[in-house]
């Protein structure tokens, strides 16, 4: 008899969930999965056999991969929520080692603050494409992270293991050619983050003779570039980017090359931003092709100015003070927001107020930390380059226009000088430019403001 009224009631129930909107019904069915995804994270934490471990990971993976972008939010909450460490027992691992410091008491403490979630972590990266997905997880996190200020301790562990898990020592370099997959050229075109390749013709000519492009590889991601670099192989510093881009331009001779030009650098996978790959791979490659091209002498980089054209935008109200300051507040008024086509490009007029108001941007502008307002002037001054020139009209795209007023630099690395310059700024702050930048900077008659901490001249 009891059999029967569990079945009339299951049939009951089934039936009234049948009633339900299908927006009730999707709320339901998530929460079911959000609940069965906890219990599968408990039950993987608590297990101690590695091929039950590793099945019940493979489960929460798939549970997790099903789950809506409600549900996903709903899971890192739980995280957060669910598996933090215990005040109680925090507070007890504290009190001990303050009553009996020694490396018993210390391990205790270790293990008392570190979150829960990050064994599950561990473990979930035992299931087969484990480290993908909590790459892909910790995106998702930080996209979130600016409206869900909570996650920010989820966010921090998965930071955490990925730092490990993705130190130099795991990390492959490999070159791309035009031999290289099919697949992995599709990610390049996709992955492409500062001058876009406009398919397969574009992408063969940036692989051509006279070009490199490298990528680090990790090997639990065999098929996922996790960064990329482009390079020319020219003669002279370049002053501006479309010639290199331009895929009708003949194919030069690369052993006649005596300069490399790092034209992009592209992250590809944002689960690992503020994972830094970048340093070591503008080194490693320079030694690569240093190796293959002798007569390969300079080393440097055709770089955007990203964010200088919203600090002139920021900052017109000021440019009265300045020598022909008007003429470009009106330019900057008058294209402010204009993108695509419409974009216009400064006058020659503008150009010296523009390169000196650049020069004083990159070399003058602080956070509050000291460090240079723009992020790729931190990136390599951190590196150890040397700002070297400022290139007037040296991005005519839309792009250029909007986000650098058409100007790029040149950051040149020395191979004797890359370790000092890169002391001076990690342990002083100091940032190392050419006499000739450190000229335009200076010439600036800018309205005194916040003190600003001056470049030393190479």
């Amino acid at each position: 008899m009891p059999s029967f009224f569990n079945k009339l009631f299951r049939s009951v129930a089934e039936r009234g969930r049948m009633l339900l909107s299908p927006r009730l019904r999707a709320v339901v069915a998530r929460r079911g999965r959000v609940a069965k995804l906890a219990e599968l994270c408990h039950a993987l934490l608590a297990e101690r056999g590695e091929p039950a471990s590793a099945a019940l990971a493979m489960e929460a993976l798939a549970v997790y991969s099903a789950l809506d972008e409600a549900g996903r939010a709903e899971f890192f909450e739980l995280l957060d929520r669910d598996f933090s460490p215990r005040p109680e027992v925090v507070t007890q691992a504290i009190d001990a080692y303050r009553a009996s410091p020694g490396p018993e008491t210390l391990v205790t403490l270790a293990q008392a603050v570190e979150a829960p979630r990050q064994e599950l972590f561990r473990r979930l990266n035992m299931a087969p494409g484990g480290t993908a997905a909590l790459v892909e997880m910790r995106g998702i996190v930080l996209h979130q992270l600016p409206h869900r200020p909570q996650l920010w301790s989820v966010e921090a562990d998965l930071a955490h293991l990925l730092r490990s898990w993705f130190n130099r020592g795991f990390i492959t370099l490999q070159r791309i050619d035009w031999r290289t997959p099919a697949h992995i050229l599709e990610k390049l075109i996709r992955y492409e983050a500062v001058h876009a390749i406009n398919g397969w013709e574009d992408l063969r000519r940036r692989l051509a003779g006279d070009r490199r492009c490298f990528a680090f590889f990790h090997p639990a991601l065999p098929d996922e570039p996790l960064i990329f670099v482009e390079v020319a192989l020219v003669r002279g510093l370049s002053a501006a980017v479309q010639p290199l881009l331009d895929p009708a331009n003949e194919v030069g001779d690369p052993h006649r090359a005596d300069t490399a030009i790092f034209y992009s650098i592209s992250d590809c996978q944002p689960g690992l931003h503020g994972i830094s790959f970048g340093n070591f791979l503008i080194k490693q490659v320079a030694a690569e092709l240093q190796e293959e091209l002798g007569k390969l002498k300079t080393f440097a980089t055709l770089s955007p100015v990203p964010g200088f054209r919203t600090w002139l935008e920021a900052n017109a109200p000021r440019f009265a003070a300045v020598g022909g300051g008007s003429a470009l507040a009106s330019w900057v008024e008058k294209t402010k927001g204009q993108t695509g086509r419409r974009a216009v490009a400064p006058g020659e007029e503008l150009r010296e107020l523009l390169l000196q108001l650049c020069a004083h941007y990159l070399t003058r502008e602080r956070r509050d930390d000291g460090r240079p307002l723009n992020a790729v002037a931190r990136f390599h001054f951190r590196n150890g380059a040397r700002l070297e020139r400022i290139n007037w009209a040296a991005d005519g795209s839309p792009r250029g226009l909007a986000q650098s007023a058409g100007i790029m630099l040149n950051y040149l690395y020395e191979i004797d000088e890359v370790e000092r310059n890169h002391e001076a700024y990690v342990n002083e702050g100091k940032i190392t430019v050419s006499r000739r930048v450190e000229s335009l900077a200076r010439t600036l008659r800018w309205p005194e403001g916040r003190a600003a901490t001056q470049a030393q001249s190479a």
